[in-house]
């Protein structure tokens, strides 16, 4: 083969190899695109909640809003459900990420709260039988404080079975027998009909101090039975402690009518938080990111929809029921770790991965060289048959046929090695064979014209003694 032919053959082949590169390159790049596409995807989490309409679902379905306008790593998707109870079973069943619920209400036993969606306060109140400015002493009200409701009838606001369970742990803590209280529950659209029945003879509502529910029913009562007598919850403490999902709490004065004050002063009580759950399996990071996020709209929120400022931050000081999540609680408490203790495994696997990728990358190089490599060693196995036919050249044209010859042999091998195809170590032995020619080339020329001054031209590259040579 001549050496056009071989330029022109390892010109192909290195076209060929730059081709077969630029494809891996492009499937690398494509694959890390579609890496970090899905990486960057704001996570979605499902949050159940109900019933349609409530407070609690108008909260949540702002937060959604607000988190697909503003948030890249979290968004809400809402699950509308029947009420509390149906979506702490939808949480239980793993149906759900996140969901709201009362915190005394059944759920399951790795629930754990991500933020305080409100604070409900436990009312207590008893009609006084006096009208608008009656004086005391023309009527007085025939309940004044827990003890007196023993054998009386209490009307319930809400047809929740928590509303009668926290009435209970009321009576108990007060010393009073539960079965001694009979009740009545009410929807939130009956007030009305709570204020005009005659069997009762007293209230319990629970909400927000600022329940619009809890308000109206307070003014239906009065304006039907009477000014409101508030029955203070003395044992509020000593019922906290038995019961750790309620917390012990004061209704302050005239928070819910200035005049007159209702109440006169402030009241002891005992509420329950409702909350937003998650399971203690949901990732530190997803829980982290949801509680950050939440907070972080939680003032847009408020400003089209005012029930949003009651949410609330867990409390990590004391322990409550349920837990708080370690997502939550890092952000809270300021421990949530960084990104490098979080992702630190990780990035010594990658660096694992690249070497294997780079040893890989190395023997491809060398695979795909194969050809490079073995005309190399034709190169040498050539040059080392043309010293035999320079030993025996006739004369000194067919010398230089052979000196021509090898300059092209000589010619693509630095090329080859310009490309990376040959390694240094290569081009050492191959310039071992080159001085070998030379010197045949030498001895030959001195033969034939018999004059030992004769400078021989020394055939090659120079760069292949300062590459090549043994001892380099």
């Amino acid at each position: 083969m001549s050496s056009s032919d071989v330029v022109r053959s390892a010109h192909d082949r290195r076209q060929r190899r730059l081709l077969i590169v630029l494809a891996l390159g492009f499937v690398a790049f494509g694959a890390a695109a579609a890496g970090l596409f899905y990486v960057l995807q704001p996570e979605t989490l499902r949050i159940a909640v109900g019933p349609a309409a409530s407070d609690d679902h108008k909260v949540v379905q702002a937060m959604a809003d607000a988190f697909g306008e503003e948030s890249r790593t979290v968004r809400l998707s809402p699950i509308t459900t029947g009420g509390a109870a149906e979506s702490l079973a939808l949480l239980a069943a793993d149906k759900t990420d996140l969901a709201v619920g009362r915190g005394d209400l059944g759920m399951p036993p790795d629930a754990q709260t991500l933020a305080v969606l409100r604070k409900n306060y436990v009312v207590l109140w008893s009609p006084s039988g006096r009208r608008g400015s009656e004086s005391k002493h023309k009527a007085g009200g025939k309940i004044a404080d827990i003890a007196h409701l023993a054998g009386h009838k209490v009307g319930i606001i809400g047809r929740t079975g928590a509303n009668v369970a926290v009435l209970q742990a009321i009576l108990e803590g007060s010393g009073v027998p539960p079965d001694k209280v009979a009740t009545a529950q009410f929807g939130t659209d009956e007030i009305e009909k709570l204020a005009q029945d005659p069997t009762l003879d007293a209230y319990l509502a629970v909400g927000p101090l600022d329940s619009k529910i809890t308000v109206d029913a307070i003014t239906a009562t009065s304006r039907a039975r009477g000014a409101p007598t508030f029955l203070p919850i003395e044992a509020s403490e000593a019922i906290a402690l038995k019961h750790p999902r309620y917390e012990a709490e004061e209704i302050p004065a005239s928070v819910f009518n200035a005049k007159p004050a209702w109440p006169e002063d402030k009241v002891d009580t005992i509420s329950v938080n409702h909350l937003i759950l998650a399971k203690k399996g949901l990732s530190e990071a997803k829980a982290a990111a949801f509680y950050r996020q939440l907070f972080a709209v939680r003032d847009t929120i408020t400003q089209g929809l005012a029930g949003a400022s009651h949410i609330m931050k867990p409390d990590t000081e004391k322990e409550t029921e349920p837990s708080v999540h370690r997502g939550a609680a890092a952000v809270i408490n300021g421990t949530e770790r960084t990104f490098l203790d979080k992702y630190s495994d990780y990035f010594w696997f990658a660096l694992l991965v690249l070497s294997g990728i780079g040893s890989a990358a190395e023997w491809l190089r060398r695979y795909l060289n194969r050809d490079e490599l073995e005309d190399d060693t034709s190169g040498r196995n050539r040059i080392l048959a043309a010293v035999s036919e320079v030993r025996n050249a006739a004369s000194e044209n067919d010398l230089l046929t052979w000196q021509r010859e090898v300059d092209g042999i000589i010619a693509e091998t630095l090329k080859g090695y310009d490309d990376g195809a040959i390694e240094p170590e290569d081009l050492a032995a191959f310039g071992l064979v080159v001085e070998l020619f030379n010197h045949a080339i030498a001895e030959r020329r001195t033969t034939l014209h018999g004059d030992p001054t004769d400078q021989p031209r020394t055939v090659g590259n120079p760069r292949l003694s300062s590459i090549g040579a043994p001892g380099q």
